[in-house]
């Protein structure tokens, strides 16, 4: 369970938002919406120990994060708003490696499977270079297949991909979340999940 107890976000001298309570159970997601400009990325951010909060804190699983920050990151897969794909390596190169940053080691098959479900076969050695910005956008999204994390934080994940890659993501998120999977994303558009779950507008 992640929990968002009272928390608030400063940018220079303006408020972006303040008094965010939420609750995400285990088999649910948050979709947060809300105005460019009002903050959903950077409470992505806070949410993901990426930035500190102006006011109040997060707890996973009933303790705060500040004291179980190793365990949370563990549990943690948090993808921006930005593939962070590095053009020089291959879709597969990019999955291993990003999986060896977290600590955890991808074997190729896996890797090539997960390519293949975002419907990348027979491009996972090209360099990434010469992908389209749809296909840089799955190469990170395979990810996802390959984490193991229990919960996944999404900034815009449906930007740069067509309808059947929409929808291919929504069944991944849904397998994720029937598995007891947490998700938390922003979204400008109107996503469809079986799961249950609940959206969080800033700005209001």
């Amino acid at each position: 369970m992640l929990q968002a107890h009272g928390l608030a976000c400063d940018r220079g001298d303006r408020r972006l938002f303040s008094g965010v309570d939420f609750t995400v159970p285990a088999g649910q997601w948050l979709q947060i919406e809300g105005a460019n400009g009002a903050g959903k990325t950077s409470l992505l951010r806070i949410l993901a120990g990426l930035a500190g909060a102006a006011d109040g804190h997060v707890t996973w699983d009933g303790r705060p994060v500040a004291e179980a920050r190793d365990e949370f990151h563990a549990q943690l897969l948090y993808l921006g708003h930005a593939p962070a794909i590095k053009d020089d390596l291959s879709a597969l190169e990019n999955l291993q490696s990003a999986a060896a940053v977290a600590g955890r080691p991808l074997a190729e098959a896996d890797a090539l499977a997960a390519l293949g479900r975002l419907g990348l076969a027979g491009r996972e050695d090209l360099p990434s270079r010469v992908l389209s910005q749809g296909q840089r956008r799955r190469v990170a999204l395979a990810r996802l297949l390959c984490s193991g994390a229990r919960l996944w934080v999404l900034d815009e994940p449906f930007v740069a991909l067509d309808v059947a890659a929409v929808e291919q993501l929504c069944a991944i998120l849904d397998e994720h979340l029937a598995g007891g999977g947490l998700l938390l994303f922003t979204s400008h558009q109107a996503v469809r999940l079986a799961a249950p779950g609940n959206s969080l507008r800033l700005g209001r």
